[in-house]
């Protein structure tokens, strides 16, 4: 049987770790929800989540991936009988984020040619329109939405067709310096404008967005709990296979505790760094814009640096979009290879060799369908949103567009389902001293966190747990 490559370093798996966890979510969703939710307040809520909730899921995933030596399919077959199923929800949720991650992604690299259009003033450009205006125009060209598209899954299959030394951890070495490096420019820029510190004062005083009628009124406390939980499995790609597909390829002297804590502090870090680059600036130049979600990266943002005026306002727009470009194929190589690596294993173990580059090619087709449809949905603006087709007049909450559509299955769903479900698993089944024996396979690594791990993952986190799935599942459907 022909040799499983793995990751070359450490820093090689930790960069491809972290740029799993940062993508999209970082950048526009933590900062908006950390505002709308009581600031300073969600931002303590996120954090005690991310250490009962997030540590425990995560190394879990790390233990179990690196344990089997499998993707997240064959590794709950090989370790569990009773939930032996359950990697085909992080499968599954991978597809499905795949669908309108690719889309996102090739809206960002449009952001990025209309920025160098803007520079050299070429009709590529803006062309004088607003962000608004300009973002409508884009989502109802169903042929320049789908050729973006496109390209970015083309681009996220070229690099898991690599290998994962040869492919995703290369990208990801270069990578996320870089992304740490335009952040910082960003966010020097951005706290330097004229009334930037609303934008500080949005995302850490607590209360400051209903003073000052942001938003109409305070969130309830399971609202925030829900809101952070939703946040922390989609920010830290926990419950979607992809941590136990990147431990497999861990070599067994690293040390999963500290990596595990690294990953969570730096996609932290991470997220406030884009609060730090997006808020204020927001806040600045365009304080009636929208302040979340897409709207936020793609109108808002782009008024920012039409506000600039000059050259430096398209040249930090093409920073800004590069790196957001570069957080969403980070991402994105993570979902495909969660995907990829469970047909790949089997070929292997069945004589029939490295088949990586076929089954990148055939998911790729497949996600590119999902892609297409969500791309000519034009965020719900071209009239094949899945309430209008599916007559679904009540429910236009969770069926506004295909995005909205997929992300209810994967993130309201299938992740947290997941993630409740490991954390039994190993608290009631095969028992938690099989994380321990698993960080302690090399000699000199102690679990010291080992106590903490088996009451949490028996007691704490699953009723978190079950709190948060019950919260999301309320925040879609009610």
């Amino acid at each position: 049987m022909e040799e499983r490559k793995g990751f070359g370093s450490n820093f090689g798996f930790l960069m491809a770790a972290v740029g799993s966890a940062v993508g999209l979510g970082n950048i526009w969703g933590f900062p908006n929800k950390m505002g709308a939710s009581g600031g300073f307040t969600f931002l303590i809520i996120y954090l005690i989540l991310a250490v009962i909730c997030g540590f425990i899921v995560m190394l879990g995933e790390l233990a179990l991936g690196r344990k089997t030596g499998k993707g997240a399919i064959a590794a709950y077959r090989a370790i569990s009988k009773k939930f032996k199923w359950v990697g085909w929800l992080g499968v599954a949720s991978a597809f499905l984020i795949m669908s309108f991650y690719c889309a996102l992604g090739g809206y960002c690299i449009k952001y990025v040619v209309l920025n160098v259009g803007n520079l050299f003033g070429t009709g590529f450009g803006s062309n004088g329109m607003n962000g608004g205006d300009v973002f409508g125009a884009f989502l109802t060209n169903q042929g320049e939405g789908v050729i973006y598209g496109l390209i970015f899954v083309v681009l996220t299959m070229l690099i898991v067709m690599g290998g994962v030394s040869g492919g995703i951890e290369k990208f990801c070495g270069i990578g996320m310096p870089a992304l740490f490096v335009m952040l910082l420019i960003c966010i020097i820029r951005a706290c330097t404008l004229p009334g930037a510190v609303n934008g500080l004062k949005y995302m850490f005083v607590p209360g400051w967005a209903v003073a000052n009628g942001v938003i109409a009124e305070a969130p309830s406390i399971f609202n925030v709990i829900s809101t952070a939980g939703g946040q922390m499995f989609f920010s830290l790609s926990i419950g979607m296979g992809a941590m136990i597909t990147y431990g497999s390829y861990l070599d067994k002297k690293e040390h999963l505790e500290k990596n595990a804590v690294l990953i969570i502090v730096m996609d932290t870090l991470v997220a406030l760094m884009a609060g730090l680059c997006v808020m204020p600036a927001r806040f600045a130049l365009d304080p009636e814009g929208p302040i979340g979600g897409p709207k936020l990266l793609f109108i808002t943002m782009q008024n920012v640096f039409d506000s600039m005026g000059g050259a430096i306002g398209p040249i930090f727009g093409i920073i800004f979009y590069l790196l957001v470009v570069l957080a969403a194929v980070s991402s994105s190589i993570s979902l495909l290879e969660t995907v990829v690596a469970h047909f790949v294993d089997k070929a292997r173990e069945e004589g029939k060799g490295d088949r990586r580059k076929k089954y990148s090619l055939i998911a790729s087709i497949l996600i590119a369908l999902l892609c297409v449809l969500v791309c000519v949905d034009g965020l719900g603006s071209n009239g094949i949103a899945p309430w209008e087709l599916l007559k679904l007049d009540g429910y236009k909450g969770w069926s506004d567009c295909w995005l909205d559509f997929f992300d209810m299955i994967s993130e309201g769903v299938f992740m947290p389902l997941g993630g409740l479900l490991m954390t039994l698993m190993i608290g009631w089944e095969i028992g938690p001293e099989v994380v321990k024996n698993e960080c302690e396979a090399t000699e000199g690594h102690k679990m010291s966190s080992y106590p903490f791990f088996k009451v949490c993952c028996k007691y704490i986190t699953p009723l978190c747990m079950i709190l948060i799935l019950y919260g999301q599942l309320k925040s879609f459907f009610f």
